[in-house]
């Protein structure tokens, strides 16, 4: 009986030697492998990607003309509208930049935009994070925001060859500094738990007491631009409850986000122009 026992504990033993081999190994040697195990696989996820795009485009060849042209109207309003928030986006950034000549303020820093296409999404109760089909070949950065129309997807954490992970809004693990639209006084956001097939949350710390949110009347969390990674002015969700903190001296919140993050296909990569600065 005991050489069958004996047998029968021999793949837990080899686990915990490999276990306790992996705890003593130099962190150097951990980075080196986890990152080239991330290099193995990456093709694979992009080739997943890619054939998710064949599908769509062949399943798109599918629609009738009419379905056909009344996109196309929809898109040639689209394009007219953004070609006037275009010329009047141009003539806010000269407003801008005279008034920092007038008060001799610094300038905000300057991003260059790389769109970037989603080629995994990873989501669990403690990390939510998708996998992007750009990485430094195309100079993306650790650290850099990622956007899109509705406002702040998150922050690059980790960057590849040609994949980048971005750390969602909606993780536990992502906090920044944001502030009540219309307000110049910081608060702190953080992700939140949230449930695999529930509307996104995150909550929001060191509010004034003098601000209110109700369901029916909520407020606009936007970036606040300090410490200089996501520009000022993103809109982040709508606080929708606030109520007193433990210590009496602000107030703490959730936040609803914007549903669309959990099926986000193309975001925007903000890289710094003078990461020096």
């Amino acid at each position: 009986m005991l050489p069958r026992r004996f047998d029968q504990a021999r793949p837990f033993l080899t686990l915990g030697i490999i276990l306790l081999a992996w705890i003593f190994l130099p962190l150097v040697v951990k980075v080196f492998t986890r990152a080239s195990f991330f290099e193995i696989q990456a093709p694979l996820v992009v080739a997943d990607s890619f054939v998710r795009d064949l599908q769509g485009f062949w399943s798109n060849r599918a629609h009738s003309k009419d379905e056909l042209l009344q996109a196309g109207k929809q898109v040639a309003g689209l394009i007219a509208r953004y070609e006037y928030a275009n010329q009047q986006n141009a003539y806010l950034q000269g407003e801008i930049l005279r008034m920092e000549n007038l008060l001799k303020i610094p300038s905000m820093p300057e991003f260059r935009f790389e769109p970037a296409r989603v080629a995994r999404r990873d989501f669990s109760a403690w990390w939510q994070r998708i996998i992007i089909r750009k990485g430094s070949n195309y100079g993306i950065v650790e650290g850099a925001p990622v956007v899109f129309a509705g406002g702040v997807v998150g922050r690059v954490t980790e960057v590849h060859r040609y994949t980048s992970v971005v750390d969602l809004i909606t993780s536990p693990t992502l906090r920044l500094a944001g502030a009540v639209a219309g307000d110049t006084r910081p608060v702190s956001y953080q992700g939140g738990l949230n449930p695999s097939f529930g509307a996104p949350r995150g909550t929001v710390d060191f509010v004034p007491l003098d601000v209110y949110a109700t369901p029916t009347s909520t407020k606009r969390l936007v970036t606040s631009g300090l410490g200089g990674v996501f520009p000022p002015g993103l809109t982040l969700g709508e606080i929708t409850h606030l109520e007193p903190s433990a210590d009496g001296l602000f107030k703490n919140g959730e936040v609803q986000l914007d549903p669309r993050l959990g099926d986000l296909t193309e975001v925007t990569v903000l890289i710094p122009l003078n990461p020096e600065d």
